[in-house]
C-alpha cells in the first residue's frame, strides 16, 4: 500500500486540514497519509474531517509538540 507523508509543522488551522485534503485526493485507494503537525488542536481537527469524509484515522502519536496521525483512504 502507498504511504505518503505530508509536513504540515508550523500551519494553523484550518491549512494542515485543507492540505490533507489534497494530498488525499492524489492518494490511491487504499492508501496510508501521514501527516505531522503542530497546530495543537490537528488531533481533534482531523478526527472530524475522518468522521466527515469517510477516512480511518489509524494511528496518532505526540512527541516535543508535533502530532504524527496516519489517515487512511477507503480501499473502495
Amino acid at each position: 500500500m502507498e504511504m505518503v507523508e505530508l509536513d504540515t509543522s508550523g500551519l494553523k488551522c484550518p491549512l494542515p486540514v485543507l492540505k490533507a485534503r489534497r494530498a488525499l485526493a492524489k492518494t490511491a485507494p487504499g492508501g496510508l497519509l501521514r501527516v505531522l503537525a503542530t497546530d495543537p488542536g490537528a488531533l481533534g481537527d482531523f478526527k472530524v474531517m475522518c468522521q466527515q469524509a469517510g477516512l480511518v484515522l489509524e494511528n496518532w502519536s505526540e512527541a516535543d509538540g508535533t502530532w504524527t496521525i496516519d489517515l487512511r483512504k477507503p480501499a473502495g
